[in-house]
């Protein structure tokens, strides 16, 4: 089995999984927040069972390889806020013909999908 060391929150993948600080498995990464122009990792958004929260940078103890670590117990995350972001939106890489695609434009759809992280 490969060895678990520290990684940068740049490195963090979609799916990774997010635990406790006693290590029982809250959930997986959804996205990492970050502030690009000052280099700055804000938080992650995590999908959990009761659906997708919000991990402040001072409630992650610590990255690796294998999984995100909180600061947190098993009660408090059951407490972990709502992202309260802007919502954000994906192109929708369905295949559509040209006629389909006239006729969304027409009828005011985009090809845009919000992602379900914010809703």
């Amino acid at each position: 089995m490969e060895d678990e060391f520290e990684i940068a929150y740049t490195a963090v993948s979609h799916g990774v999984t997010v635990r406790c600080s006693d290590g029982t498995t809250v959930g997986t990464v959804e996205r990492v927040l970050d502030i690009p122009d000052l280099d700055l990792f804000d938080g992650i958004v995590i999908d959990t069972s009761q659906g997708v929260r919000f991990v402040d940078r001072d409630h992650v103890a610590r990255i690796t390889n294998h999984a995100v670590y909180g600061t947190f117990t098993t009660d408090e995350a059951a407490a972990l806020p709502v992202p309260d972001s802007a919502p954000t939106y994906r192109a929708d890489a369905g295949r559509r013909g040209p006629v389909t695609t006239w006729v969304q434009r027409l009828l005011g759809r985009s090809r845009w999908k919000r992602d379900q992280a914010d809703t």
